[in-house]
């Protein structure tokens, strides 16, 4: 807080006489605040009258309130040593500790001057003033109160009551103990009704504890003061953001832009300029956003607001490289800034450097103690990286009589950022009482995930499954080797070779028929909600058997708060060998859906917070050569995260589209899935 807030004017001008001259004009300089001509004035005076206690004491305040406070300082020492018993004196030196922010010395001499008169008003403000710059608010509070029983009403002293409310309810955020702060800065506008100063602090506090309608009620009590507008429309602009509403967004902040004009003070100007940009980016207009930005950054190439405003535009573009450029020349700039510190974490995890953005995001906290988002970004990137058991339940039925029920359970162990061990485990029985046939199998398998370079991440688990049916009883090897790849932005690859045994029923868990996969998987998003995924598997089989099948989904992302897409999906079959007696395998298969898909995400949801997620889709199966078959396909889950380190869910499927085991039927799948963390944090942290 600037000392400045604090002044405080301990002239005592009823126990200050000089009969040798009137000084009124030099009292006039320094009660208005013009130290140099006041220091200019008390210097000549001083010529004269060079033993002049008052002289002495308006000039060393007129020195080291202009800008000189190490000399004020030497001088009040001076005048200490002459009257070491003077407590005006006492008083200013006092306060020349304060003007040297040496708060600790300052703390133990007023507290001695309280000791020696407990009803000084100078004395028991600057204690108070003291102990707020050292953030002992609370008892900074109780003196602070103390002075205002001296001198009730004070303007100085409820000025520093206001800035030592705002201090306490800071550092209450900053422990998320955010009622507390509520209660300090409403205490706040009850001295001081409709502070702005107060009630920026209240909208902050309010955006940061996710209370969006009362951050909204707060700007809009702001905007009662026509001098406050474009604050308060760059505050709601802010809120409409967080609240999903991005179009609201910029409907603000274009009425604050536009109402921009030369008269509008520079720092305002551009505060609504940046929230301006911002609301642009997040509506994705980025050709209007970069012209802006480019545009200004001609006149200002270095400066840090239009470099952290490059940098955004770049993350939403997903030019995530550019972005860092940009915040390296912000630290280059200044090396505390929040928005270089924690904007180049955020790019570097986005391009797979995580250890460095775990270093620029501790960076951020040695400057920002205990910050919100860089608490939450650390805490969310330790997610990422913390060993986990999932277990899953299943229990599927279809109209061929086939019954499974199922228990999987995989464990991923990361020993580092770029390393994690891998391991799985299921059980599965399957029966069919028409066909009296019962299975039962058990896989396990161990392996190893490791990021080669930062866009490419090697996959492998090899392992057994072990077979149990009605005429046979085997033990079979099956791999999964992968590539992970983003070959460039906005893309991402997955190549591999996956073995494994066709186990759909028991039937076909007899047949021990063994599948050999080399596949490809391809995604694509863009900058204007357009996504394609394509899949496609080239599959040999131990029984002379051959298929390729071919996935591919064409959609649009509606909104991104929840997630809600649309789109078209088409698949092909075809298969080497037809052998419908045993399983499903045409010669050619066609299939086509529309699908809607809403889903808040699991990895999104906060604590004591429900996930969900539902896809329906419809559309039309063509078998060979035969007439069309209307399909249906619903997928549900429904989830409940109880704390950062476990969640539970429901989830359930059902289809009538064509199986790997038959055409014209219904299949049902119901389960239950819980994650648990094993750690607080990463085993390498």
């Amino acid at each position: 807080m600037p000392f400045k807030k604090y002044l405080i004017y301990l002239m005592l001008f009823v126990s200050l006489t000089i009969t040798a001259q009137d000084m009124k004009e030099g009292f006039a300089y320094l009660e208005t605040g013009n130290y140099t001509k006041a220091e200019a004035y008390f210097k000549n005076i001083l010529k004269a009258y060079p033993d002049n206690k008052t002289a002495r004491l308006c000039y060393g305040r007129a020195v080291g309130l202009n800008g000189n406070p190490k000399k004020g300082a030497l001088l009040f020492t001076d005048l200490l040593e002459d009257y070491p018993n003077d407590f005006e004196v006492k008083l200013n030196y006092g306060e020349s500790l304060l003007w040297n922010n040496d708060f600790n010395k300052a703390k133990i001499y007023f507290k001695g001057l309280i000791e020696e008169d407990a009803k000084s008003f100078p004395a028991l403000l600057s204690y108070a003033n003291t102990l707020s710059n050292l953030k002992e608010y609370e008892d900074a509070l109780t003196y602070v109160n103390k002075a205002l029983k001296v001198s009730p009403g004070n303007p100085n002293a409820l000025t520093s009551k206001k800035y030592i409310y705002l201090g306490y309810a800071y550092q209450k955020q900053q422990a998320q103990q955010y009622e507390e702060a509520e209660e300090y800065l409403k205490e706040n506008l009850k001295l001081f009704e409709d502070d702005k100063d107060t009630l920026l602090n209240l909208a902050n506090l309010y955006l940061i504890a996710g209370q969006f309608d009362k951050a909204e009620s707060t700007y809009n009590t702001i905007s009662k003061n026509p001098e406050n507008r474009l604050t308060s429309l760059n505050g709601l602009a802010l809120v409409a953001h967080l609240k999903g509403k991005e179009k609201d967004a910029l409907q603000l902040s274009e009425q604050a832009f536009e109402s921009l004009n030369f008269d509008t003070d520079a720092i305002l100007v551009q505060q609504t300029t940046e929230r301006y940009i911002q609301a642009l980016i997040w509506n994705k207009k980025f050709k209007t956003a970069n012209s802006l930005i480019n545009d200004l950054i001609k006149s200002r190439p270095n400066e840090n607001w239009l470099l952290s405003l490059r940098a955004t535009l770049n993350i939403y573009k997903s030019e995530f490289k550019k972005s860092v450029n940009d915040y390296n020349r912000i630290l280059v700039n200044d090396s505390s800034s929040f928005d270089g510190n924690l904007g180049k974490a955020n790019a570097l995890k986005a391009i797979g450097l995580y250890d460095d953005a775990y270093k620029s995001a501790q960076n951020t906290l040695t400057f920002y103690e205990k910050q919100k988002d860089a608490s939450n970004f650390i805490k969310t990137l330790n997610t990422t990286f913390t060993p986990f058991l999932e277990t899953k339940g299943s229990y599927s039925f279809d109209n061929g009589d086939n019954k499974a029920f199922g228990v999987q359970t995989k464990m991923e162990y990361p020993t580092s950022t770029k390393f994690k061990w891998l391991a799985n485990f299921g059980y599965r029985t399957t029966s069919n009482k028409v066909t009296d046939n019962e299975a039962t199998s058990n896989d396990f398998s161990l392996g190893l995930a490791y990021q080669l370079l930062p866009n490419i991440t090697f996959n492998g688990t090899a392992g057994v499954t072990s077979a149990k049916a009605n005429t046979s009883d085997y033990t079979q090897l099956v791999s999964n080797l992968s590539l992970n790849i983003k070959p460039f932005k906005l893309q991402v690859l997955d190549i591999g070779y996956k073995s494994e045994i066709q186990s759909f029923n028991a039937e076909l868990l007899d047949r021990e028929i063994v599948m050999n996969n080399l596949y490809a998987n391809y995604s694509l998003s863009t900058n204007f909600n357009l996504g394609w995924f394509t899949q496609y598997f080239y599959t040999w089989q131990n029984d002379d058997n051959a298929r390729n099948l071919l996935f591919t989904s064409l959609y649009y992302n509606i909104l991104p708060k929840p997630s809600l897409k649309a789109g078209l999906n088409y698949q092909y079959i075809t298969f080497k060998n037809q052998v419908p007696t045993v399983y499903f395998s045409p010669e050619k298969f066609n299939a086509g859906e529309v699908f809607i898909n809403v889903i808040k995400d699991e990895n999104i949801a906060k604590t004591k917070e429900w996930f969900y997620e539902l896809t329906a889709a419809t559309g039309l199966q063509y078998i060979e050569d035969d007439s069309s078959q209307s399909t249906y396909r619903i997928q549900a889950k429904l989830g409940f995260k109880f704390s950062d380190h476990a969640l539970l869910n429901l989830f359930g499927a059902r289809s009538n589209i064509a199986s790997a085991t038959a055409a014209g039927f219904t299949y049902t799948e119901l389960g239950l899935r819980f994650k648990w963390y094993l750690f607080n944090k990463p085993v390498f942290r």
